[in-house]
């Protein structure tokens, strides 16, 4: 759906067009996409000592230890400051480990502003045990600064497990619910009305609250922030798989305009290349956001055991687990008949008096919107299949 600005872009490229300015028409178009592609979003973790803040963090973006960006974990104070942790493949997106609230550095009434609440989208408070007083304080003050907070109760696996352990007959449903209760009995003791608590595994995304967690966030976001939420997440559910591929298709037609402003540039061979370049550039994100470039599988292959040879089994597209380049995508587009056939089309039409540049840009256009899409189905399906193979190696009891 467009949004106001959406039809305020497309005004523009069209006047532009209209008047024959191709040059301003691309520049338009280029700024729209890379407006919308470089949203930032603000997260702000919080919690005390030990709850998990860095932990989820460095899973969030897929960082491990080691890697660059990786946010230190133990169960000392690691924090002191307010520290911003960009996401390695979209660094529009920022999750901020703060330290944690209360004591004599960080008092509750305080913290806001010693820590620039202004700068974030939304709070994630954490706990791994019961939320305290000072949790609740804080809860209270960003709720009066007008800004969204959302409680998380962390490693909840660890609590199953003890549970398991300790109980003849162990119903995981009936433990969690238990928790869930017992963490929402305490806030509402403290004051906090119909309180929403998120049961989470940092080593679990794929089970629990998180999708929950996830659709609530986005449900809340306003409509510009959610596709940075989305595209930065990690795959850990066929749903959000889809989502990410039904946001992409939202983009396609404005890769195609594009694709169409170039064809009015009556220079032999343009188009052709200006599509190529503009098929690989896209390509790439559908495959960094669907987890199918190669750093991405090598590192899903580490935390799951199945082999990188055993994704790339499953995987069916050209495009998939490979150096995505401009010679990559031709040699693609020149396999798709139908598309061979639309691409010599309009750079023959381009030289006919009066009608050959707006035929010229409709068979661009077309060119463009099918490819990418053909290109979109078969990564999200692929990201599909990669996603199941992992799961199944990746399951608990």
């Amino acid at each position: 759906m467009d949004t106001p600005h959406d039809c305020e872009s497309i005004e523009e490229i069209k006047e532009a067009l209209q008047k024959n300015n191709q040059a301003l028409a691309i520049a338009k178009i280029k700024e729209y996409v890379d407006k919308q592609n470089n949203i930032p979003l603000n997260i702000a973790i919080t919690g005390e000592t030990g709850s998990g803040k860095s932990t989820f963090i460095n899973v969030f973006r897929g960082v491990k230890h080691g890697d660059a960006g990786y946010a230190p974990a133990g169960v000392r104070e690691c924090t002191k400051v307010p520290t911003p942790y960009t996401h390695p493949n979209y660094p529009n997106v920022t999750l901020w480990d703060l330290p944690g609230v209360g004591g004599k550095h960080f008092p509750a009434d305080q913290y806001l502003n010693d820590v620039g609440f202004e700068k974030y989208d939304f709070f994630i408070i954490i706990s791994d045990t019961r939320f305290r007083e000072n949790d609740v304080k804080l809860a209270r003050e960003i709720k009066r600064m007008k800004k969204k907070f959302y409680f998380v109760r962390s490693k909840i696996d660890n609590d199953l497990r003890a549970q398991k352990l300790c109980q003849s007959e162990f119903s995981e449903a009936e433990i969690k619910e238990q928790i869930k209760e017992d963490c929402i009995k305490c806030l509402q003791e403290q004051g906090i009305q119909s309180p929403q608590v998120f049961l989470v595994s940092s080593f679990e995304l794929h089970l629990h609250d998180f999708s929950l967690f996830i659709e609530t966030l986005e449900r809340e976001l306003p409509q510009h922030k959610r596709n940075a939420l989305l595209f930065a997440m990690p795959n850990i559910s066929q749903q959000i798989i889809n989502k990410k591929k039904e946001a992409f298709q939202v983009q396609i037609k404005w890769y195609a305009a594009l694709s169409a402003a170039a064809a009015a540039v009556p220079v032999p061979g343009l188009s052709v290349g200006v599509d190529a370049a503009l098929l690989a550039a896209v390509a790439k994100q559908y495959a960094v956001s669907f987890g199918l470039d190669v750093p991405s599988l090598e590192n899903l292959a580490k935390n799951t055991g199945v082999s990188f040879k055993d994704f790339m089994a499953s995987i069916l597209s050209p495009l998939a687990g490979i150096e995505i380049t401009t010679d990559r995508i031709i040699m693609v587009l020149t396999q798709c008949a139908s598309t061979a056939a639309l691409m010599a089309a309009e750079e023959g039409s381009r030289f006919i008096p009066f009608i050959g540049i707006p035929a010229a840009m409709a068979l661009s256009f077309t060119t463009t919107y099918r490819m990418l899409n053909f290109i979109l189905d078969e990564l999200a399906d692929d990201a599909q299949r990669v996603f199941e193979k992992a799961l199944g190696c990746n399951t608990t009891e």
